[in-house]
């Protein structure tokens, strides 16, 4: 027989809330209206934390914690927006600028990112990072899409989307640290690609302008997004 999950009471911020033991801290977040900037977390998909902008600092524990991992407990005391994790949050940014080649003006993504509306909301003006200038190659093997690795930030939601709902395991990740690739199969040109069904599942998670519809800018294409959470369902989950 199933356990109903236990109800936690919690404190984020000045906001006395409650959640289910199995809901994380981001969860009952947005559940109270509470903002967490996020961008490698979306609605139904697995929380894999690797973006880092949803840290959030919980009494009695000293590391920051990200809070679309992070199930609640009860007592628990959260802050999700401090002048430290302000800091923090610019800095990852900046940091994203720095590794690749995020040129704002000639992205097809260009004022429909996930990328540049947080760095307009964070007040990220300047990089104070080094840019590595990585020249990367451009994937437009594929009759439908097109891979520019210059613009990815690795949040893998292609690569989630891909594997947990789809079902086809195209996309997967080489490498590590900055050198980490998204790639298609194994390394094949995605054109080459006996997986890829062309769902355009991909595409639609994509959070800047790392994976798009050939001949259409972000703002043109549609994106859709909803039909996400409706695989937790599918899979009996709440």
């Amino acid at each position: 027989m199933r356990r109903e999950p236990r109800v936690k009471t919690l404190r984020i911020d000045d906001c006395d809330c409650a959640g289910r033991e199995d809901q994380t801290v981001l969860d009952v977040a947005r559940e109270n209206n509470i903002r967490i900037p996020t961008l490698c977390q979306i609605n139904g998909l697995t929380n894999v934390g690797s973006c880092r902008m949803c840290l959030v600092e919980v009494k009695g524990v000293p590391k920051l914690l990200t809070a679309c991992t992070t199930m609640v407990w009860e007592g628990m005391k959260v802050v999700t927006n401090s002048e430290r994790l302000h800091e923090y949050r610019k800095m990852i940014l900046e940091l994203f600028f720095a590794e690749r080649n995020h040129i704002c003006a000639i992205c097809v993504a260009n004022r429909s990112c996930e990328l540049q509306a947080l760095a307009l909301e964070l007040g990220v003006d300047h990089i104070r990072y080094p840019y590595l200038y990585q020249a990367l190659e451009i994937d437009s093997t594929h009759d439908k899409f097109v891979l520019d690795h210059n613009r990815c930030i690795l949040c893998t939601r292609c690569i989630r989307a891909c594997s947990e709902i789809e079902g086809a395991n195209t996309l997967g990740m080489m490498r590590r640290g900055v050198n980490d690739k998204v790639i298609t199969d194994l390394n094949q040109p995605w054109g080459e690609s006996r997986t890829c069904t062309s769902c355009g599942k991909c595409v639609n998670v994509c959070p800047v302008g790392a994976i798009y519809e050939k001949g259409l800018s972000r703002t043109e294409s549609r994106r859709e997004h909803t039909f996400l959470p409706y695989l937790t369902i599918m899979r009996g989950e709440r």
